[in-house]
């Protein structure tokens, strides 16, 4: 039986389909169980109709966010993955929901971690200067986006670009990171969660990883 995974998201879902069709295509070797998303969205949609089990959790729903995130860790508890995924979901997870799922769930940023954690990183990164952008893939701790990095993609920075163009660029590139990380973690189980940690050497897309998650060199 192939390793389960579970994908979270909040919007359209692009990284979350770029998987499945990196799935599709015998690149990462998982069976995609569900997509859980916190709103009413067009991913959820267009996973529907590829035929993936997917499930709304809305937090409207919802008191308090413990409520939540009980209701969310019950729908995941009910696919039993072997990796999570968040792909685009907008919530900060306490570090009670964090520690349930350590070391199963991973989260892509469009940074190049450590710099630009949270909301607008393209228009810092453009602001202070930068020659070289990204998006990281990285290990869900309590603390937002700044858990392990595992890998990321670069992307230069070129004369002219706007938040706009270098968002889209960077976009390209996680559509290509994230299934070749996933691909390199559900082939090496025993490299998940506790054996990466922030010494690791943080693994560059083109450099040290293919398209297939495969080491290079």
């Amino acid at each position: 039986m192939k390793p389960g995974l579970l994908i979270l998201i909040s919007g359209r879902g692009s990284n979350a389909l770029a998987i499945l069709d990196a799935i599709e295509a015998g690149i990462v070797p998982a069976e995609l169980r569900a997509v859980v998303a916190d709103r009413r969205t067009a991913g959820l949609e267009r996973a529907a109709e590829r035929g993936i089990d997917t499930a709304l959790v809305p937090r409207s729903a919802f008191a308090s966010r413990d409520g939540f995130e009980n209701a969310l860790a019950e729908v995941i508890a009910g696919y039993s993955p072997d990796l999570i995924a968040l792909a685009g979901f907008m919530r900060v997870l306490s570090a009670d929901f964090v520690e349930r799922h350590r070391g199963r769930m991973i989260n892509i940023h469009p940074s190049l971690l450590p710099k630009y954690r949270g909301l607008n990183s393209h228009a810092r990164a453009l602001a202070a200067g930068d020659t070289v952008h990204g998006a990281s893939v990285h290990w869900v701790t309590a603390e937002l986006d700044g858990g392990p990095v595992i890998a990321r993609a670069e992307v230069a920075i070129q004369p002219g670009d706007n938040a706009e163009r270098l968002a889209a660029r960077v976009l390209e590139q996680e559509h290509r990171l994230y299934p070749a990380v996933v691909a390199l973690l559900l082939a090496n189980a025993v490299s998940m969660g506790h054996e990466i940690d922030s010494t690791s050497k943080v693994l560059v897309l083109d450099r040290d990883l293919d398209d297939r998650g495969r080491p290079i060199g």
